[in-house]
C-alpha cells in the first residue's frame, strides 16, 4: 500500500478525516503488514491513559461518557471515544450509534468519536477496537472505551484500558449479579449512577463495598465506590479524581507497566485463538518470531500458522 497517512504524523496533521480512513483500514485489514507496522509504532508512542467503561444496558453509561468527555475538552485535553454498540444481525453494523448520543462539536479536532459493532464477540468489545484504541492511543491525551454493555460477560475491557470504571445502577440487582459472575474482579472504579435517587443509590454502594470485599485483588488498589448522577454533576469530580488517583498509583508501582505488556501478550493470544482455535494457540507457542510488536509478532505468527495447518 504505502499511502503517505499510514503514518502517525500525517495521521495525527489529518486530522479527523486522516484517522477516520486509518481506522476504515483496521476494520477492513487492508494492508496488513503496514497496519501492524503502524500500530506497533502507535504502541511505542502511546500517550494516553486509557479509561473503559462497563456495566449493564441502560445504567448511564453514555450519560457519563459525555459528562467526562465534556469535562476533559474544558480543561484543554484532547479526547478520542470508542463506543462499542450491540450489532445488527442483518447488516453486521452498529446498531445504536453511540455516536448519535454524545455531544460533541463536529468541528472540533480536539475531540473523535468511533461507533463499533460487537459483531458476535461475548466480551463486550468489538473485534477492532484493541487496535483502533492502540492508535488512538498514540493521537489523544485521554481514550475513554464505552462497552456494549452486556452484562456479566465484560472482561474484554480489561484487555484494551488502563482503569476499568464499573457502572451499577441503584435497585437493579446488579451488584448480586456481578457477584455471582465474579466481575467484582474486574474494575479499578466503581459508578453508583443516577445518585440522585437517593437512599436507593446509597443502599446500593453498600451492596457493592460489601461484594468488593468477597474479591481479593492482586494488588494494594483499593477501589472506589462512587456515588455519581452526570445529569445533576454529583460526583462527577470524584470520578476524575477517581481516574487521576489510579493512574499516579499504577505509574507510581509499576502496575501499568505490567497491565500493558499483559495485555499486548493477550491480543496475541485472542487473535490466534479466534483466528485458528484451541489447536492454532498450541502451535503458536512453538513458532519463533523476531522479537517485535505485538501486532507485528500476531501477524508473523498468523502467516506461519496458515502455512502449517491451511488457509484460514
Amino acid at each position: 500500500m504505502g499511502a503517505p497517512f499510514l503514518d502517525l504524523s500525517s495521521i495525527a496533521a489529518g486530522g479527523k478525516r486522516g484517522l477516520s480512513r486509518a481506522l476504515a483500514l483496521i476494520e477492513t485489514h487492508e494492508g496488513a503488514a503496514e497496519l501492524a507496522k503502524l500500530l506497533d509504532a502507535a504502541v511505542e508512542k502511546t500517550r494516553a491513559h486509557a479509561a473503559g467503561l462497563t456495566g449493564p444496558p441502560g445504567v448511564g453509561k453514555s450519560t457519563l461518557t459525555n459528562a467526562l468527555l465534556r469535562d476533559w475538552r474544558a480543561r484543554g485535553e484532547t479526547v478520542g471515544v470508542i463506543a462499542v454498540d450491540p450489532s445488527s444481525r442483518r447488516t453486521g453494523g452498529a446498531l445504536l450509534g453511540d455516536r448519535a448520543r454524545m455531544a460533541t462539536n463536529p468541528d472540533d479536532q480536539g475531540v473523535f468519536v468511533r461507533s463499533m459493532a460487537a459483531r458476535d464477540r461475548l466480551g463486550g468489545l468489538s473485534d477492532q477496537t484493541i487496535a483502533a484504541s492502540a492508535l488512538m492511543r498514540a493521537l489523544f491525551d485521554r481514550v475513554l472505551i464505552e462497552s456494549v454493555g452486556i452484562g456479566q460477560s465484560e472482561a474484554d475491557i480489561s484487555f484494551a484500558v488502563d482503569s476499568v470504571i464499573l457502572c451499577v445502577q441503584p435497585g437493579s440487582g446488579d451488584s448480586l449479579q456481578f457477584m455471582k459472575a465474579g466481575v467484582m474482579e474486574l474494575p479499578d472504579i466503581v459508578v453508583v449512577t443516577k445518585a440522585d435517587m437517593g437512599d436507593a443509590a446509597r443502599r446500593a454502594r453498600s451492596e457493592v463495598e460489601g461484594a468488593l470485599t468477597l474479591f481479593e485483588r492482586d494488588d494494594d488498589w483499593r477501589v472506589p465506590v462512587i456515588l455519581a448522577s452526570a445529569s445533576t454533576g454529583v460526583g462527577i469530580e470524584e470520578v476524575h479524581q477517581a481516574l487521576a488517583g489510579h493512574r499516579a498509583w499504577a505509574e507510581r508501582s509499576g502496575a501499568l507497566t505490567r497491565r500493558r505488556v499483559s495485555q499486548q501478550q493477550a491480543w496475541v493470544e485472542e487473535s490466534i485463538r479466534a483466528r485458528f482455535g484451541a489447536e492454532g494457540l498450541r502451535h503458536a507457542a512453538e513458532v519463533q518470531v523476531a522479537d517485535e510488536g505485538p501486532f507485528a509478532r500476531e501477524l508473523a505468527i498468523a502467516r506461519e500458522l496458515s502455512r502449517r495447518l491451511g488457509s484460514r
